[in-house]
């Protein structure tokens, strides 16, 4: 029975070529425009996870604090659920940095060096929002012992809030794509379903079953789903290898070719699976 829902599925291709080839078209389209969507996805959360790393605080520290209370004060942040990495900056690191910046030697007019002792410390990513950040200044600021805790990269928190927008609106669009893709392939099987009727009507007088007159579409829009993906996985080969480096971000893309080949190669099957399923809904045995 399979042998024969297989023959009867190339059947279709031979006999409805047009019909054929117009449903790889809108399929494969579907399929790029979805995968396009996810990629898309992909990178800002990969540009939001990589921005939200670099953002650093400093902690700046009273002069009249010995060594014991400071070693005491990074045991106590270290052990905060919020902090990731926390690195001590001490007054001579300090003045170093100072001077490689600004390349002023500010000893030569001082007798002392009046740039304090700091901790810099990372954020875990769940942490990096505006209000957890106004809180967690909030909080460090009251430990015994700091003079001051700086945060000056708004403008890196302004890019997150603009990425989030981004990805909103990303992930409207590739619902709107998806919803598209769902209804080109629809629309197309059902061009399948009307070309074939008067054989299916003729189906069910000789009293086939169901799932002889339904396998056979079924498995032909699995089958334009492969083809779809495989024509898919050639412009994504195309576009990686001639194109790649002119994408703006693109080294920032830590993407997955394994997995994102299997996305590709999964998503014209399992859209012609479902979108044939649900066409198919309404076909029954009653003549």
């Amino acid at each position: 029975m399979i042998y024969f829902w297989i023959k009867e599925s190339f059947k279709l291709i031979g006999r409805a070529k047009a019909s054929f080839f117009l449903s790889l078209i809108s399929t494969s389209i579907s399929v790029l425009l979805i995968s396009a969507s996810l990629l898309s996805i992909k990178l800002s959360n990969q540009l939001q996870n990589d921005l939200k790393k670099n953002v650093n605080i400093n902690i700046f520290l009273k002069d009249s604090l010995s060594g014991s209370s400071i070693a005491q004060m990074r045991t106590g942040l270290s052990k905060r659920k919020y902090i990731n990495t926390i690195k001590y900056i001490d007054k001579e690191e300090a003045a170093q940095n100072f001077i490689k910046e600004t390349g002023e030697d500010f000893r030569r007019l001082l007798d002392y060096n009046p740039l304090p002792a700091s901790f810099t410390v990372t954020l875990k990513d769940s942490y990096v929002e505006k209000d957890s950040l106004k809180k967690i200044i909030g909080s460090i600021s009251k430990i015994g012992g700091v003079d001051e805790v700086v945060f000056q990269q708004e403008f890196i928190y302004k890019l997150l809030n603009y990425l989030s927008r981004i990805r909103k609106y990303i992930f409207a669009i590739t619902f709107v794509l998806l919803f598209i893709s769902v209804y080109i392939v629809y629309s197309t099987v059902k061009l399948i379903i009307n070309a074939k009727y008067e054989e299916l009507e003729t189906m069910k007088l000789v009293g086939a079953k169901l799932s002889t007159i339904k396998m056979p579409i079924i498995l032909n829009c699995i089958l334009i789903g492969i083809f779809a993906g495989l024509i898919a996985l050639a412009v994504f080969k195309v576009v990686q290898f001639y194109f790649w480096n002119f994408i703006p971000f693109y080294q920032t893309l830590n993407l997955n070719d394994n997995l994102y080949l299997i996305i590709l190669l999964s998503i014209g099957p399992l859209l012609g699976l479902f979108v044939s399923i649900f066409s198919l809904r309404k076909i029954s045995l009653k003549i």
